[in-house]
C-alpha cells in the first residue's frame, strides 16, 4: 500500500521498535506500515466507528474516541511519538491539542492542509468562494475543518507553546517541495516537534 506523502514522511522518521499513538488514525494505513516495516508498537485513536471497525478487522490496536477529550486519559510520555495527521484543523482547540500531543508523546508529528496556499488565496480573491482542491476536497459546508491554519500560523503556535520544531516537510501536487516560501507554495505541511 502506498502511503499519502505526509504519512510517508512521518514513517521515514519514526525509530524502529518505538511506541506510537496515531490520533485520528483513519483506516490505519500508517499504523500498519509502521508495525510491518519497523516493528513499532502502534496504537490508534479514531472518532469514526466504521474506521475503528476497519482497523480492528485488520488486526490493529485502535479504540474509538474523541481526541479533544480522550487524550487526557493517556499518561504523560506514554509514547515515543504522538501523531496527528490531517486532523489539527478539526480540533476544537488546536492549541490545547498540541499541548496534549507533547504531553503523551516525547515527540509529535503534525500534518495539516495549508490554508495560505496560493490556490486557496486565489479562489478567495478572484472567485470570492472557499476553494475545493485536491488538498481541500470538500465544499465549505461538508468539511470538518473548523480552523483554517497556515504554515506560518502553526510555526507561531509552536513557538507560543514552547514546542521546538525539529523538522518540517512541505508538499504541493503530492510532491515534496523546499521550505522557501512554503507558506504560499505548499498545499500541506508536516512538522516534527518536541519540548
Amino acid at each position: 500500500m502506498t502511503l499519502r506523502p505526509d504519512l510517508a514522511a512521518i514513517a521515514a522518521h519514526v525509530a524502529k521498535g518505538s511506541r506510537v499513538l496515531d490520533i485520528g488514525c483513519g483506516d490505519g494505513a500508517l499504523m500498519a506500515e509502521l508495525e510491518s516495516t519497523l516493528g513499532v508498537d502502534a496504537r490508534g485513536l479514531e472518532l469514526n466507528p466504521a474506521q475503528v471497525e476497519r482497523c480492528v478487522g485488520r488486526g490493529l490496536s485502535v479504540v474509538q474516541g474523541d481526541a479533544d477529550r480522550d487524550l487526557a486519559n493517556y499518561p504523560d510520555k506514554a509514547f515515543d511519538y504522538a501523531i496527528l495527521s490531517q486532523t489539527l484543523q478539526t480540533a476544537e482547540r488546536p492549541d490545547r491539542m498540541l499541548d496534549e500531543l507533547l504531553r503523551v508523546g516525547t515527540k509529535a508529528f503534525v500534518s495539516f492542509p495549508n490554508f495560505a496556499h496560493w490556490r486557496t488565496r486565489a479562489a478567495l480573491m478572484f472567485g470570492g468562494r472557499m476553494p475545493v482542491t485536491s488538498a481541500l476536497p470538500l465544499s465549505w459546508y461538508e468539511t470538518q475543518n473548523i480552523h483554517h491554519v497556515t504554515i506560518d500560523d502553526f510555526r507561531e503556535l509552536a513557538r507560543a507553546k514552547g514546542a521546538r520544531i525539529e523538522r518540517g516537510w512541505f508538499f504541493a501536487n503530492e510532491k515534496q517541495i523546499g521550505a522557501p516560501a512554503a507558506n504560499w507554495r505548499a498545499e500541506f505541511a508536516v512538522f516534527e516537534l518536541s519540548r
